[in-house]
């Protein structure tokens, strides 16, 4: 069964426009978002103590265009690990009633910084155990990112003006597959050329400038973790100093990155803020070598569909299983269990399947961009860019980061990515033999409606 946060069924509207139009406009805004308080920070379940300073700012950076119907689109970017369900859907509801958007219209993603803050209960029932004062924190930071995000997409509404889009793919290599080489290994195997394992090198790149022809601001992807550093800093990792780089070389500029499908990827070696400075200039100069070349124009017309599928988990365990979970001597793994028997206890029962999103927006008629929640394994972007050809762009870390989504490969040999996670996450089992097929045949579906297929 489909089911779509605002009805059921599909969402779906495109506009196109004639040579006798006008083309694109486009805006940028950006909030900051960089705790106030000396909070816990996500991504890591080994810290024992919260932040202790700050190496860069974070922020909410929003795009948003509109063609010449009047018709918009909002991208959000948070320098964030991740978002849940119920704070992605109360910010998208805030945008969508404020502008009249229809859910389709509306991306919320993060970079999956290692170094930013908890965030509502994202991975805190069973990753983080917080005492009382890190718990209001907590609480606090998230009621007020809402308002936070919300602003800076009223600064790239305001910020609306006639533009032109182009678009360009580049290449960064440092993304190293992370199941299948030891990280201690990793700069003998690439001296070899012998590193294993799937990647995606590809660096999607949307070019905006204003009517004068500059640079007005940039979108730019990658499908690598942003866990370069693991300190105690506040820090947007190697995408956030990418950005920083393209802002210097384009004054007035904003630069947007999103994250692809690197939920098994690593940008290696890392722990070395050198490094991380150095891996952010290696994305930053992908960009700017698609940028000093022509480009693709990005013709004034875009189509767009969200949907939310229904994807099954394997069998749920008992009560018996679960109580004898919550008297082990693993923390994570005792911290699910009585966070599962408080959910018997007032829903009586657990769920066996989870709401995931699935987004697709068509930019122009080349551009396709399949916008999937979650912490995505690479096999989704390489199989998606084989079944649905050239001009294929694939987003993961958006709407809803509620899991890892493996695909059947990685399912079956399990691990980390492919089992042992959703113990952090909080889901009661892994996923279903079937998790790959049905995330492709929505996305794929999706990318083929959009298209006009």
């Amino acid at each position: 069964m489909w089911r779509s946060s605002l009805a059921l069924g599909m969402l779906f509207f495109s506009t196109m426009a004639s040579a006798a139009e006008p083309g694109w406009k486009a805006g940028f805004g950006r909030s900051k978002i960089t705790p106030e308080h000396l909070m816990w920070m996500s991504g890591y379940g080994a810290r024992t103590a919260p932040a202790e300073g700050k190496e860069t700012e974070l922020w909410a950076k929003a795009i948003a265009l509109e063609a010449p119907d009047g018709k918009r689109l909002v991208l959000v970017s948070l320098d964030l690990v991740g978002i849940g369900r119920e704070i992605s859907l109360r910010v998208c509801k805030l945008i969508q009633q404020k502008y009249q958007l229809p859910r389709e219209a509306v991306v919320l993603e993060v970079s999956h910084t290692h170094c930013g803050p908890v965030v509502g209960t994202n991975l805190r029932c069973s990753m983080y155990l917080l005492d009382e004062t890190q718990m209001q924190l907590v609480q606090a930071y998230t009621e007020g990112l809402p308002g936070l995000v919300l602003r800076a997409v009223d600064a790239a509404m305001a910020d609306l003006s006639p533009a032109t889009l182009s678009q360009g793919v580049g290449e960064a290599v440092f993304a190293v597959n992370r199941r299948e080489n030891k990280e201690a290994e990793v700069p003998m195997l690439r001296a070899k050329g012998l590193l294993k394992g799937p990647v995606d090198h590809a660096v999607p790149v949307l070019a905006v400038r204003d009517s004068a022809g500059k640079l007005k601001g940039v979108l730019f992807g990658y499908a690598c973790h942003a866990t370069v550093m693991s300190y105690q800093k506040w820090s947007a990792d190697y995408p956030g100093f990418a950005s920083l780089d393209l802002e210097a070389a384009y004054p007035g500029a904003t630069a947007i990155f999103f994250a692809g499908c690197g939920a098994d990827q690593n940008p290696l070696p890392r722990r070395n803020i050198d490094l991380a400075r150095g891996y952010g200039r290696q994305l930053a100069d992908a960009v700017n070598a698609v940028i000093a070349k022509p480009m693709t124009p990005v013709a004034p017309e875009f189509a767009a569909v969200y949907r939310e599928i229904d994807l099954p988990l394997q069998e749920i365990p008992g009560r018996e299983a679960i109580v004898k979970d919550s008297l082990d001597a693993n923390k994570f793994v005792a911290a699910r269990a009585k966070m599962l028997l408080k959910m018997l206890e007032t829903a009586g029962s657990l769920p066996t399947s989870y709401p995931y999103p699935v987004q697709t927006w068509r930019l122009g008629k080349d551009v396709a961009l399949t916008i999937l929640g979650g912490e995505v394994v690479v096999d989704y972007s390489l199989r998606l860019k084989k079944e649905l050809g050239p001009g294929t762009w694939v987003m993961g870390y958006a709407n809803d980061v509620m899991a890892y989504i493996p695909s059947a490969r990685v399912l079956k040999e399990g691990g980390y990515e492919g089992a042992t996670s959703m113990i952090y996450y909080g889901l009661p089992s892994i996923w279903g033999s079937k998790v790959e097929d049905l995330v492709i045949d929505e996305a794929t579906r999706q990318a083929r409606h959009v298209r006009g297929r």
